[in-house]
């Protein structure tokens, strides 16, 4: 068995989630059933660097392969793809060290989110359409009060008594792009429904229904209120892992360029 890293993008619209289960379609799955029929082996191990919830897109999700190849890796990716449905792509597949592993060696990752300020024929499944009107300036004084490391347990269904719901945020950007809102948040690790939960909290905040100053006592009570505004999956993307010596200052642009004109990432 040799290992490799393995880079891709997908558009998790019909998918209930990464992580493969029995009885649902998910993009884990997909992507080993295509393995085996690009190669006819059965005896593999396909890891992703973490999950992504149903609905949620990825734009560089990465993982690790150990499979005995017949092939050139880029010969693989390409077998591979053509037997993955159109919404799933491999990137790249490159040689790896046996000690690289998707999830234990990743140092960062950032997630993407776009809101749309207006209605579109064609973005529906990659945005959240807010009809009210969104102040970013707003949005940036309540994303500053997220950085840090604080007890995100209100921001998720995940039980601090069997699971650490503390987290350092690294960074919290709001940026603009035409008609789109775009949040970046950064950090070293995420929980369950955490950042759909913050992109909630700071679109309340930029609607005028929420101060920023609010943010700060969500974050210290144990309160209901972020779960009852959850945003959609629809507008999150994984955007970024990152591994030692990776390049962690990316511009902050659109998943892609879209027929409305909305910039694309470069």
């Amino acid at each position: 068995m040799a290992r490799y890293r393995v880079t891709l993008e997908y558009a998790g619209t019909r998918y209930s989630g990464w992580q493969k289960q029995k009885n649902a379609r998910t993009v884990q799955g997909e992507i080993e059933r295509a393995i085996a029929e690009a190669t006819g082996q059965r005896s593999f191990e396909f890891q992703g660097s973490g999950r992504t919830d149903a609905g949620v897109h990825a734009l560089h999700q990465v993982a690790h392969l150990d499979i005995k190849l017949r092939v050139p890796p880029e010969t693989l990716r390409r077998q591979v793809n053509d037997e993955l449905p159109a919404d799933i792509n491999l990137l790249r597949i490159d040689p790896a060290p046996a000690r690289f592993h998707a999830r234990h060696a990743a140092v960062a990752r950032s997630y993407l989110y776009q809101v749309s300020r207006r209605r579109s024929a064609f973005a529906k499944p990659y945005v959240w359409w807010v009809k009210d009107g969104i102040d970013a300036d707003r949005m940036r004084a309540g994303a500053a009060r997220f950085a840090g490391m604080h007890d995100f347990r209100s921001f998720s269904d995940d039980d601090p008594e069997e699971k650490s719901t503390e987290v350092l945020v690294e960074e919290v950007t709001v940026a603009e792009a035409g008609d789109l809102v775009l949040i970046r948040v950064g950090g070293s690790h995420f929980i369950w429904k955490m950042v759909r939960r913050m992109v909630g909290v700071l679109v309340e905040v930029g609607c005028g229904r929420l101060e920023p100053e609010a943010v700060e006592r969500l974050l210290r009570e144990d309160t209901g209120m972020p779960a009852r505004l959850t945003a959609p999956a629809s507008g999150l993307f994984l955007e970024r892992v990152f591994y030692p010596r990776d390049e962690r200052r990316l511009p902050l642009v659109p998943a892609f360029a879209l027929a409305t004109g909305w910039p694309g990432r470069p």
